[in-house]
């Protein structure tokens, strides 16, 4: 069924420019181009995906910060009461790494299916096509805002304080989870309208993926270190999610060595013992690749959109 509030941001949006017939021949300069000029329609669609999630509710948008919350809470009654494993202030290790994972997840996971539910739009509408990932993509952007809201709360909290130094990286990092997750949100969009499977087989993927990213687990006990005598650990750092969960781990969880408070002689490497300059180097040569990704993003997209409303 069509979302009446989508169609009025899309002709809202529409209503400012003139139409232009988006067709698999667009150059990818042409299509950058467009995107600029529809800004207001993504926007409006991002506002729309917010407003339909929480429609009805008496709380509204305060749920996205009191969902997180109340997560954190829980992690540090399991982690540091309940199930004890003696890392200090673990709770903040986690979270600061879930916020990078929960943006990619949602955003992926919400876009891939996104042109097949909206197929009203796409036959009926003219617009560029991919905005309807991207807005995805902003929505996931809105709640990764909100709880990294909330850590900071929780940092004031703990009185802990981040690794000044490293600040300065996190906007490049943010790019690259950005890049990233429109490039893997644009292409799956285009798949799933050809193979419906896809959304399912995602959320058993983005399931297996996160096991792969150092989200829950030190530092020490990932593969890097593992297969560090094999000279294997290029293969983990393949992971482009690892760096930036990392980045943002050394950000405000800081310690890279800590001692375990249930073993009096433990100590474990939480995190990569690198000098910021060296997570700074890391994120631009990131940044780069993530730039390329994301345009041959659009360019498969665009070789594949030319038979999206007869496949609808």
């Amino acid at each position: 069924m069509e979302d009446p509030t989508s169609s009025e941001a899309v002709h809202e949006g529409l209503s400012h420019a003139p139409l232009r017939v988006m067709s698999a021949r667009v150059t990818l300069g042409t299509r950058l181009v467009n995107l600029r000029s529809r800004r207001e329609l993504l926007h409006n669609l991002i506002i729309s995906d917010i407003r339909i999630k929480y429609k009805g509710s008496a709380l509204g948008l305060l749920w996205s910060m009191l969902n997180p919350a109340f997560t954190l809470g829980i992690y540090y009654l399991v982690f540091s009461v309940v199930l004890k494993n003696g890392y200090p202030n673990y709770v903040i290790f986690l979270f600061s790494g879930l916020i990078v994972w929960n943006m990619f997840q949602n955003a992926v996971f919400s876009a891939t299916g996104v042109i097949v539910d909206r197929a009203g739009l796409v036959k009926k509408v003219s617009f560029p096509r991919e905005i309807l990932p991207l807005a995805s993509v902003g929505s996931a952007v809105i709640y990764f805002l909100i709880q990294l809201v909330v850590l900071i709360i929780f940092l004031f909290a703990f009185q802990h304080a981040p690794e000044w130094n490293m600040l300065e990286i996190l906007p490049i990092t943010f790019a690259n989870l950005y890049l990233f997750a429109a490039s893997v949100s644009i292409v799956m969009a285009a798949f799933t309208v050809y193979m419906r499977d896809m959304k399912h087989l995602m959320e058993v993927l983005l399931q297996l993926w996160f096991w792969t990213s150092p989200v829950v687990y030190s530092y020490s006990h990932s593969l890097a270190v593992q297969l560090h005598t094999h000279h294997l650990t290029l293969f983990y750092f393949m992971n482009p999610m690892a760096l930036m969960v990392l980045t943002f781990q050394r950000t405000f969880y800081v310690s890279t060595y800590v001692h375990n408070t249930l073993a009096p002689h433990a100590y474990f490497q939480m995190l990569p013992s690198w000098a910021p300059s060296s997570f700074l180097y890391l994120n631009l040569v990131m940044l780069a690749i993530m730039v390329g990704l994301f345009l041959i993003a659009l360019t498969i997209f665009g070789r594949l959109e030319g038979n999206f409303e007869s496949e609808l």
